[in-house]
């Protein structure tokens, strides 16, 4: 199989701003989310700061200077804790979250332990049982359920007074400590030989519940960023360096730019790099998706965390630590879950009135039930019950869990969705704009013909080319390279400078590709025969700069030249004969992309030509048909000549073409068809492409492209594979639909529960239960997202 070179990943730094990334500990709601962003905004120098209690990190911009020490003071202030992120503390981190979640589980079992007793009682009646524990024995078994195990909740929930908010701990204490309360109340106003109406066991077992749920909603989380630590396990911890002539064992973090790695066969390469000496196969399947090995030979890029096959491979290194494709990957799906979906923001300004309202709601339960002549003690277990039910833990935990379970799947199939709002819209685009070299096409034309002219000699023509087209990137350049390379360079005596444009006599070049010759002399029998091949003539340009949309311009031996399609000869003024236009138009007509060598001063005249022909991506025609079936609307937005891409468009069934764009004209389009209704998304590789990307509603890269379409788009494809597409909407739509879910039953929830807590038709411990299930419940219900397969796997899901 051939290889597709994976571009390196883009590295966003914001500019005029810092970014710090911080772990909090102790959010347990949607509430908590909004008050921790909320003292972050309010802190000096905090520009922006987003809060994902799924993740349980924060991401704050500042400006530079602002000490990380004051934004740990200000979350201290909130009642929470908070410390640093950084990639290297990531295997630290989670270890720690392992020994909390024992910890954890540990107090749950304890708290169940001291409450079953308290719940036994309960379960008699049930077979009419009727039998109590003395009072002194309930106090003796919830008091530490109470104040030890259940002491998270008042911290939090004095943290969260402090601050001027209320959160789900404050709820679950206002609720537990009134049922205890009551119950001790109870008891002292008892005579010695009475039975009280004791509460002791709602209060233990709500809190045992609570401490339950959130015991098997932080276990369903870490599922959730499976994805996440699946890639930090692709990490090697050491490298094979040849230092001095031997080959030495050091740590990942001594290995330097311009070291030379050993990887042997069946190892995990290291590094970032290119292949210096060896060759095979590399599993690239946990960056890419792609389950097949790629082949790799001298030259060609190798990326760190993939699997070297049978072959013994040196690489020379080129980027270590954040440079690496592996770590970039990390960061966007990281970036992607700690980002807040636009249906979030909703959430988040619903949460933060939410817990005043209900505390309100409950004291105006009390208040009724004793109008009502209920009595204190069952007025005061109603408003317990509706404090208890109305915890927000499930609405907090719907829409980011689902966004982490569903760019986790997409990230396992090398599809990086590096922003949250990209994954929330995709799912309604009715409209797709494509580039076409590059992206629909493979993006490496070869030259299949040329033509000198103004009086050069064709090695003349080439080695001009060359020269100004070195360095470039562009799959047009590449192929220049290529053709200078591959050609025979010399002429004879008896050919004549314009060669390659009148007689066709056939001349087989090193890749069968069939290219157009001119033979003017009956001294020449075969034009093949008086070409002989020799060494290129090394000529230097300056002043390079890129014609956006037009081609490049250079000066090579002090001559102003310019190289690329008609717009750029007619912004340089430069003239074009009627007779090389026709020559040019046949190869128009046969879709091939022309590109004009022209000289600009002192006296403007056109060099010669290039025709170059592409061939169309494998995945193109399934992936358009795909999106036709998701009635989809596909559009092809191309620099290229009308023909060229007309002849493309046939072939894929492309429903709409505009040939001959500058980068602007494409943005336009995008912006006409958003203007006109439709939800938009553009899928480019190149520079040309960044604006269109960036102008669209989901902008999507293949990151065979260049940085900066990457840094354009919301969506990178790890492949060529334009089938992806498809797969980035699909997820998209399933990652949607279970946001919707969520947030449905989350409502639900407190719709239904909260009036029948008012009414009496719940107790607290049902009400505990039931919150701890709804949380629970919407975190499992997310991770159904990680069965999610690409196409036609995905076809057998519900």
């Amino acid at each position: 199989m051939s290889s597709e070179t994976l571009a390196p990943l883009p590295t966003h730094v914001p500019v005029g701003h810092e970014t710090v990334d911080l772990v909090v500990g102790g959010m347990t709601c949607a509430s908590c989310v909004a008050r921790v962003e909320r003292v972050l905004k309010k802190t000096p120098g905090v520009s922006a700061a987003s809060v994902n209690l799924a993740t349980e990190r924060a991401r704050v911009e500042t400006r530079p200077g602002v000490p990380v020490d004051t934004l740990l003071a200000a979350i201290g202030r909130a009642g929470y804790e908070a410390r640093v992120d950084t990639p290297a503390q990531a295997a630290s981190n989670a270890g720690e979250a392992a020994d909390d979640e024992r910890r954890d589980g540990a107090k749950v079992l304890l708290a169940a332990i001291l409450s079953a007793p308290l719940a036994m009682p309960m379960l008699g009646a049930l077979f009419d049982i009727h039998a109590m524990w003395p009072a002194w024995f309930q106090w003796l078994l919830a008091t530490p359920v109470q104040f030890w195990l259940g002491a998270r909740f008042y911290r939090a929930g004095w943290g969260a007074l402090r601050a001027g908010s209320g959160n789900m701990d404050l709820l679950v204490a206002l609720g537990t400590s009134a049922a205890y309360g009551l119950s001790v109340v109870e008891w002292w106003r008892a005579g010695a030989d009475a039975m009280p109406d004791l509460y002791f066991e709602a209060s233990a077992i709500v809190i045992t519940l609570v401490l339950f749920g959130k015991w098997l909603e932080r276990r369903a989380k870490r599922q959730t960023t499976s994805a996440i630590r699946a890639l930090q396990e692709l990490r090697p911890s050491h490298a094979k360096l040849v230092r001095d002539g031997e080959t030495v064992d050091v740590s990942l973090a001594e290995v330097r730019v311009g070291d030379l790695a050993i990887v042997l066969p069946g190892q995990r390469i290291p590094v970032d790099g290119s292949v210096e000496a060896g060759g095979g196969q590399v599993d690239e399947s946990m960056l890419t998706g792609e389950s097949v090995p790629v082949d790799k030979v001298l030259g060609d890029r190798v990326t760190g965390g993939s699997i070297n096959g049978e072959g013994l491979l040196r690489i020379r290194v080129e980027a270590i630590g954040a440079q690496t494709a592996l770590e970039r990957i990390i960061r966007l799906v990281e970036d992607a879950q700690t980002a807040k979906a636009p249906i979030q923001r909703l959430v988040d300004r619903v949460a933060a009135v939410f817990v005043p309202v209900v505390i309100v709601i409950a004291l105006l339960t009390l208040a009724g039930g004793v109008l009502a002549g209920i009595g204190w003690p069952a007025a005061i277990i109603r408003a317990v019950t509706v404090l208890v039910i109305a915890c927000p833990c499930a609405l907090g935990l719907a829409t980011p869990v689902a966004i982490m379970a569903g760019t986790g799947a997409a990230a396992r199939f090398g599809i990086l969705i590096k922003d949250a709002e990209a994954l929330e819209l995709a799912h309604r685009v009715n409209w797709v704009g494509f580039d076409k070299t590059g992206t629909l096409t493979a993006g490496r034309p070869r030259v299949v013909a040329l033509a000198a002219l103004g009086g050069i000699s064709k090695t003349a023509l080439l080695d001009l080319a060359v020269a100004v087209q070195r360095g470039s990137n562009h799959p047009l350049a590449r192929a220049v390279l290529d053709a200078a390379e591959e050609m025979p360079r010399s002429v004879g005596p008896d050919v004549v400078d314009e060669v390659f444009l009148t007689e066709n006599v056939k001349m087989s070049w090193p890749d069968d590709s069939d290219v157009l010759a001119t033979r003017t002399s009956p001294a020449v029998e075969n034009v093949s025969q008086a070409l002989a091949a020799d060494a290129p003539r090394e000529l230097a340009a300056t002043g390079v700069h890129a014609l956006p949309g037009r081609g490049v311009a250079a000066v090579v031996d002090g001559r102003s030249l310019v190289f690329g399609n008609r717009h750029a000869l007619q912004d340089a003024r430069i003239p074009v004969d009627a007779a090389s236009l026709e020559q040019a138009g046949a190869h128009q007509k046969a879709g091939r992309t022309i590109s004009w060598l022209g000289e600009s001063g002192p006296t403007p005249r056109v060099l010669g030509w290039f025709a170059f022909a592409d061939t169309i991506r494998p995945s193109a025609a399934p992936a358009i048909e795909r999106l036709h079936r998701l009635a989809i609307r596909c559009a092809m937005l191309t620099g290229d000549n009308a023909s060229a891409a007309a002849k493309i468009a046939d072939a894929l069934g492309i429903d709409h073409v505009e040939a001959e764009l500058l980068p602007g004209h494409k943005a336009a389009r995008v912006v006409e068809a958003r203007a006109g209704g439709a939800v938009t998304a553009m899928v480019g590789d190149g520079i040309n492409d960044a604006p269109a990307l960036a102008a669209a509603d989901v902008g999507i890269a293949l990151a065979s492209g260049t940085d900066v379409a990457m840094h354009a788009a919301g969506i990178t494809l790890m492949r060529g594979d334009l089938s992806r597409v498809a797969d980035a909407f699909d997820i998209s739509r399933r990652t949607y639909r279970k946001i919707q879910q969520n947030l449905f039953w989350a409502f639900v929830y407190n719709i239904v529960g909260i009036p029948l807590a008012i009414f009496g038709l719940l107790t607290p411990v049902l009400a505990g239960a039931a919150m701890a299930a709804s949380s629970v419940c919407v975190v499992a219900n997310a991770l159904w997202l990680r069965r999610w397969r690409p196409a036609p796997d995905n076809d057998l899901m519900s």
